[in-house]
């Protein structure tokens, strides 16, 4: 593959520039780099993908908690892992 590095160009509204930047920020990663990805599954798909995915505050609070192991539960069994998740009467509840 050759690494030589160019530039494209491209006119978008500046509203969705700056929440592109902003919203790549919040996950840590560059916009060069997300636009990049998006080009090779373009050439090595043949076809465009729209969907993308950005967890709300909660989730990725909760994801942040569970990589620094800080106020995670450990359960020995599903039971208690159900029981955490929906309380004591989780089997009548579903």
């Amino acid at each position: 593959m050759n690494l030589t590095k160019t530039t494209i160009l491209i006119k978008t509204d500046k509203a969705i520039k700056e929440s592109a930047q902003k919203t790549a920020e919040k996950i840590g990663i560059p916009l060069s780099t997300i636009l990049n990805a998006y080009l090779r599954q373009f050439v090595s798909e043949g076809r465009v993908e729209f969907s993308a995915y950005m967890p709300n505050t909660k989730t990725r609070k909760a994801i942040h908690n569970a990589q620094l192991r800080k106020n995670i539960e450990i359960y020995d069994t599903t039971d208690a892992l159900f029981e955490g998740v929906f309380g004591r009467k989780w089997r009548k509840t579903l």
